[in-house]
């Protein structure tokens, strides 16, 4: 028997038909509209993407034992609502209901730092541990928290958004309506910002080069200079891994996890990210003397960690 794990994300809607191993075998893709209404749902995008999966396998759905779906924002797991979703810009959309009107097995909906953590516990490197922090740094910061191996979801599923607690007052405008949340310093949005501002201000920084070669200023871009010994860069890089680490140690002080696993793109950078953050959490959370230390790691499911993820809930039920 599959599963199949679909990731929704503001730019395109991921698909795959997955093995109870955690194997991919078919993947599909299907572009996310600029808005949805209720002329429209996001669910016909998702029903597209999973019927592209079907058609172009040889598995039946007779085959399916379960649809499993990971979405940004406010999801209600338990009704299978997405409440609110402000990178998609959708609010109180039925989607397992909508769905269930075409497929007869179990559908699952829920928040994708949620989903990503549990796909790195089922799937990934996290299998050893039981307490377990998944941020994922982009576009903003999703987190997802397992207890006890137990998943935090809070009232309404609507916990664990780690991303939107302020670390700065008064500081940088977020998205949400707040000033100063952690993703408005820590995301790859952040470093983006401040890394343009940097090159900006110095003109003979390696960025410039970098950035000419990516053909965009990305999250790379500083890290990479920074690797070559580019002061600005290196500026840049440190200025953001305290952002990151700050909030981290917000988040360890509270849940105290085995691990912190760091998720997006980001983490290809490896323990050139991680190993300055687990040193800052081990050096600065409550009682670091005496309390046990805190392990950091990338994400072990990398591109395929929506996909996996989303698959998962269906594995952990």
């Amino acid at each position: 028997m599959y599963y199949i794990g679909i990731d929704v994300g503001g730019m395109s809607i991921k698909g795959g038909i997955v093995s109870e191993e955690g194997k991919i075998l078919h993947k599909s893709v299907v572009e996310t509209r600029e808005s949805y209404d209720e002329n429209y749902s996001i669910s016909l995008d998702i029903k597209r993407a999973i019927d592209e999966l079907l058609d172009s396998s040889n598995i039946g759905m007779n085959e399916i034992k379960g649809i499993g779906i990971g979405e940004p924002g406010s999801i209600d797991y338990y009704k299978g609502i997405v409440r609110y979703s402000n990178n998609i810009a959708i609010t109180n959309v039925h989607v397992v209901k909508e769905l269930k009107a075409y497929y007869d097995v179990p559908i699952f909906i829920d928040n994708d730092a949620n989903c990503a953590a549990l796909g790195e516990y089922v799937f990934g490197e996290a299998k050893s541990y039981k307490n377990i922090l998944f941020v994922t740094l982009g576009t903003g910061i999703g987190t997802g928290i397992l207890t006890d191996g137990v998943l935090l979801r809070g009232n309404g599923n609507a916990g664990a958004e780690g991303g939107h607690t302020v670390i700065r007052m008064n500081g940088n405008r977020c998205n949400c309506g707040r000033r100063g949340c952690y993703e408005t310093y820590a995301s790859v949005t952040a470093l983006i910002r401040d890394t343009k501002i940097a090159m900006d201000a110095h003109p003979e920084s390696l960025m410039w080069e970098i950035a000419k070669n990516e053909g965009k200023i990305n999250g790379k871009v500083s890290f990479a200079a920074a690797k070559r010994g580019d002061k600005t860069a290196l500026s840049v890089v440190k200025r953001y891994i305290k952002y990151v680490s700050e909030g981290l140690t917000n988040l360890v002080n509270i849940f105290r996890p085995d691990v912190v696993i760091i998720g997006g793109g980001i983490s290809f950078e490896g323990e050139y990210l991680t190993k300055p953050i687990e040193r800052y959490i081990n050096r600065n959370s409550f009682g670091s003397k005496y309390n046990p230390k805190t392990k950091v790691i990338p994400a072990s499911l990398t591109n395929d960690a929506g996909i996996l993820g989303a698959a998962a809930l269906l594995l952990a039920k």
